[in-house]
């Protein structure tokens, strides 16, 4: 399952992309739900971008019930991280390097590759990002949280070890508590990450204002 490609929404910002932003969307979403930012981001003067927007595989979410709906791996627990599903996060951690690979084929170094996602797509992005082989450009984490933190000091990866991170939060998210995030946080700063915090008055969701700020963070990372 995890060898096949995820289908995905694309958008280039010009012909012949030297640069990726591979952004992995929250859950009950799919790759449509962030697609119409990529004008909003107004990346003029950068090489050409491609925004590749995976769309998760469906699977039953217990929290919801059981419901079927697109996730990137099951929420058991209201908070996240009493009972985690590993298997399922690492099921999609094969996923997101896929992709990665793939753009890697189409002509884009990883070095060129940011990984971004919101809430769940966030936590397969710190998840999947920092363990990564290869240097990736950057990572975009926005309302979530670093997922399996107890295995994440022996499972980190020396490469993406100076990676520069974006973390943005609501100060008013119902449920991605920003005590969660504060948290995932202040553990990559232990562990010596570069962690760009930003925090907005908003629920779970993303805002203007951080729209302004992620794209001044790609204007430096994707160069």
């Amino acid at each position: 399952m995890t060898d096949t490609l995820l289908e995905c929404v694309q958008a280039e910002t010009g012909p012949n992309p030297t640069r990726a932003v591979i952004w992995l969307h929250g859950l009950g979403a799919d790759g449509h739900d962030f697609e119409p930012i990529v004008p909003e981001l107004d990346l003029r003067g950068l090489p050409p971008v491609r925004f590749v927007f995976p769309h998760a595989t469906v699977q039953p979410v217990t929290i919801n019930g059981g419901m079927a709906m697109r996730a990137w791996y099951d929420i058991i627990v209201s908070d996240l991280v009493r009972r985690e599903d590993d298997p399922g996060i690492r099921a999609s951690q094969r996923h997101v390097e896929n992709l990665i690979a793939r753009e890697n084929q189409r002509g884009i170094a990883t070095e060129h590759i940011v990984l971004a996602g919101f809430s769940q797509g966030c936590a397969m992005t710190l998840h999947t990002g920092l363990r990564l082989r290869e240097k990736l450009a950057g990572l975009v984490a926005l309302s979530g949280y670093l997922p399996l933190a107890a295995t994440f000091a022996a499972e980190r990866s020396p490469a993406n070890a100076h990676t520069p991170i974006f973390m943005g939060h609501g100060t008013a998210d119902p449920i991605v508590m920003l005590e969660r995030a504060t948290a995932s946080r202040d553990l990559l700063r232990q562990e010596g990450y570069d962690v760009e915090w930003h925090a907005y008055p908003m629920p779970h969701s993303v805002c203007a204002p951080e729209l302004g700020d992620i794209s001044g963070f790609l204007r430096k990372v994707l160069a």
